[in-house]
């Protein structure tokens, strides 16, 4: 089955199937000049211009009425720069490819988020992360960005070269230009030792700040209507290589959480009492495990179920008061939920809209299974992320505006009035756009 979006009869859809766009016209340039070219004449046309990644965001982000733009012939690697330890790659290019091409090369980003399927410029536009103590998201390893803006020019941006659109573009929402390519900061090949462990859910939220401090890369899942948690701390290592057996990779990675844990959510769409049962049966399927690899095949793990997502950052020191309280209200309201709950972290960076921006943050994510009824269970879930001024990963559902993440971000009017300059006329506006940044 393709992780990727999909596109029938001219509509195109994303990968949760929650949302959906008819574009005017599609075009899939094969270099940077024709891209630019597909912009200019979208501007003669009067059509605005969406460029679309494998479609793994569950907001209406890439979603247009006007030309969409495919760039899956923009891949592959420009450039290897061993002096700066940098390696510059296409805009299109999956983030699984670059992977294993970065490993063949005895190279690695520091950090990565828990899926490889998303384009480079997908994941990094809306801030995508995995965990870390000291390493932020993939958008924080950026050294430098190449933009086609909205007159059809090329902008080039780094630290030194257009510092002020750098600070930006490295997570910008698509709203600034289409990314053409990204300079990532890699560095020599490590290992990685995971260790997982089931954990109760009260050991887990009165020992936090010490689980965070003593690793590297910690986060866990709770099971909701259970005491319990999974819990995984990544740690660098000297090694040796480790990985998990193959056949005890596929019976846990692939039979259990996936086959299994796909069964279990047809089980509960259909009867939504026997939830909380299969969440305590699941909660106690996964065995504790050690094992040692190179980090794309530490971080990342197939995800095969469809499902939606909503996804808040909040305060380093408020995301214990936070669970607790999301706690609370699933078992006072009857809610039923059967996907685990994510809780990661990051350090605070510089990006200008990025969740993490000037603080150190934590993320919480809960989920729903394709085709349920979520909006009851994330309704109630946003109202304690905004009351602890969560800012909602820009990729995953959320009901905020322009007016809320003034608040919450205090280089808001920074990023508009970028927008401002460089894509005066809205060429990338669309519906999402106008709703988070004002129009």
């Amino acid at each position: 089955m393709s992780t990727a979006a999909s596109a029938k009869n001219g509509t195109w859809r994303n990968w949760g199937g929650n949302v959906a766009a008819r574009p005017a016209r599609e075009v899939t340039p094969a270099s940077v000049d024709e891209l630019a070219a597909a912009v200019r004449k979208a501007a003669e046309d009067g059509l605005t211009v969406k460029a679309v990644g494998t479609g793994h965001s569950f907001t209406s982000i890439a979603a247009t009425d006007g030309v969409l733009i495919r760039p899956q012939l923009l891949t592959g690697i420009r450039n290897i720069d061993r002096d700066s330890m940098t390696v510059t790659v296409e805009a299109g290019t999956p983030l699984k490819r670059l992977n294993l091409a970065l490993a063949r090369e005895g190279l690695s980003l520091t950090n990565m988020g828990d899926i490889m399927e998303q384009t480079v410029s997908g994941a990094t536009s809306t801030g995508t992360h995995g965990t870390g103590r000291e390493s932020g998201s993939i958008a924080a390893q950026i050294r430098g960005l190449e933009l086609v803006t909205a007159d059809g020019s090329v902008l080039s941006c780094s630290e030194k070269e257009n510092p002020e659109v750098f600070a930006a573009a490295r997570i910008g929402l698509g709203a600034l230009g289409v990314v053409t390519a990204i300079t990532f900061a890699v560095e020599p090949v490590f290992l990685l030792t995971a260790r997982e462990e089931p954990m109760s859910f009260d050991k887990v939220t009165s020992a936090f700040d010490e689980l965070w401090a003593e690793n590297e890369h910690f986060e866990f899942y709770w099971f909701p209507h259970t005491g319990s948690t999974n819990t995984k701390r990544n740690n660098r290592s000297a090694g040796p290589e480790k990985p998990v057996p193959r056949l005890q990779g596929w019976i846990e990675d692939e039979f259990l959480s996936n086959g299994v844990f796909q069964v279990a959510q047809w089980v509960g769409r259909a009867a939504p009492g026997t939830i909380p049962s299969i969440a305590r049966i699941s909660s106690k399927a996964l065995s504790s495990r050690t094992y040692t690899d190179i980090p794309y095949k530490v971080f990342t793990s197939p995800r095969r179920v469809r499902f939606v997502e909503m996804e808040y950052a909040v305060p380093r020191e408020a995301v214990v008061e936070t669970l607790r309280e999301l706690r609370a209200t699933i078992e006072r309201s009857g809610l039923k939920v059967s996907f685990p709950v994510e809780v990661r972290t990051a350090p605070a960076d510089d990006i200008t809209l990025s969740t993490a921006s000037g603080r150190d943050s934590a993320y919480i994510a809960v989920h729903m299974v394709k085709g349920t009824p979520y909006q009851a269970y994330f309704t109630a879930a946003e109202r304690i992320f905004t009351a602890h001024e969560g800012r909602p990963h820009w990729g995953k559902i959320h009901t905020r505006d322009a007016e809320y993440f003034a608040g919450v971000y205090p280089r808001f009017d920074e990023f508009t009035a970028l927008r401002d300059r460089l894509d005066p006329d809205r060429r990338f506006q669309n519906d999402y756009l106008r709703r988070v940044l004002g129009a």
